[in-house]
């Protein structure tokens, strides 16, 4: 008897430790999606109720050329930004861990203090310095190209600028995810390698690079994931133009929620946008780690 009351009250216990979570994430994540989900088969407004369309909103997404140019779009960002920003992190993380002492700390406070600044400030900062009249990176360019160039509003260079700014800006976290894997190497591993001879491109390939590994899955997949998301940097610096050029589909969520008041249509785009985030992010995921295990 004693050991059913015991049982119950170690459940009741349970039971009030776990439910302020649950209701917490019923609340601010469950009851958001199935909103979401009831909202993309109506023409409901942003705010107010809407009359039943079953799969109008999918049926139109999916003739819409605009979608389209915004999955290509978001596609593009994403090679321009995942794979870069991976081998500038690990680079960076590289040349910081054979530092030591104020350097290495004075050269991460500078690698990491764009990551803690707003995104309004980082792209004031950038807009700023490429300023088609007054911005100091203009000389750089001209050097380059033969003359000056308004990136935000040429189509060929609008997603490569904004891919930098945000390279730039988020790398700061890469890197110490990447430094934190370096530190959690064994040192014996790369005494006893280099007492055999090894050197250090084969400390390299053959130590660090496989103990790495998970934190290079995890930094591939985290950056996936934000990246798909972009629309900050898009809306502050280009609005997605020049001609629809940096024209992403959270600007398209945006634009038709808060600008012309489809909610429902707004609503079937974040869902496929949704699902497009996970299944992408999962394959990706699910080949990292098969990858991972021949090394």
């Amino acid at each position: 008897m004693a050991m059913i009351r015991n049982k119950a009250r170690h459940r009741l216990v349970a039971v009030s430790l776990i439910l302020p979570y649950v209701a917490i994430f019923a609340l601010v994540f469950a009851y958001p999606v199935i909103e979401v989900v009831r909202m993309s088969f109506t023409n409901a407004p942003l705010i107010g109720g809407g009359e039943w369309i079953g799969l109008g909103n999918y049926i139109r997404l999916f003739s819409d050329k605009l979608f389209y140019t915004s999955v290509v779009n978001n596609g593009y960002f994403v090679l321009l930004t995942v794979i870069p920003t991976t081998v500038i992190a690990l680079a960076i993380a590289l040349a910081v861990n054979r530092l030591s002492g104020r350097m290495q700390a004075l050269v991460l406070v500078m690698f990491f203090t764009p990551y803690v600044l707003p995104v309004s400030v980082v792209t004031q900062i950038w807009a700023w310095m490429l300023d088609f009249q007054f911005g100091i990176l203009q000389p750089v360019i001209e050097f380059f190209t033969g003359k000056p160039v308004p990136v935000f509003k040429n189509p060929n260079w609008v997603m490569p600028t904004v891919a930098t700014v945000t390279i730039w800006w988020t790398n700061g976290f890469n890197v110490l995810l990447f430094l934190a894997g370096l530190r959690n190497i064994p040192t014996e591993l790369y005494e006893a390698a280099a007492l055999d001879g090894a050197t250090r491109r084969q400390l390299f390939w053959r130590i660090t690079w496989p103990l790495l590994w998970p934190v290079t899955a995890l930094v591939l997949t985290l950056q996936l994931i934000l990246q798909l998301k972009i629309f900050d940097q898009i809306y502050l610096l280009s609005q997605g133009g020049p001609f629809n050029s940096s024209y992403v589909l959270l600007l398209m969520v945006y634009r038709e929620a808060f600008q012309l008041n489809h909610g429902g249509y707004a609503a079937a785009i974040s869902l496929v946008l949704f699902l497009l985030i996970v299944v992408i992010s999962v394959l990706q995921f699910q080949i990292l780690r098969i990858g991972g295990k021949g090394k």
